[in-house]
């Protein structure tokens, strides 16, 4: 649900966090990712975090709420 300009968002997000997890697990095995680009890529997520928040304020879409599984 929601708006497909969100949706675009939320993908360029998730590929942020992917790529945050890869540069992490590259410096703890080698240290050659300096921690200038780990901090850009993980400020590049919450800034995608935000934009999705703002722009679907600005499209006036409803929030869809995450509902935890009862077990």
């Amino acid at each position: 649900g929601g708006h497909s300009t969100l949706s675009h968002f939320q993908i360029a997000r998730g590929m942020c966090g992917r790529a945050d997890r890869c540069c992490v697990r590259l410096q703890l095995e080698s240290s050659e990712v300096e921690p200038i680009v780990l901090q850009y890529i993980n400020r590049l997520s919450d800034y995608l975090f935000v934009l999705v928040r703002y722009t679907g304020l600005l499209l006036q879409v409803d929030e869809i709420a995450w509902k935890p599984r009862i077990m």
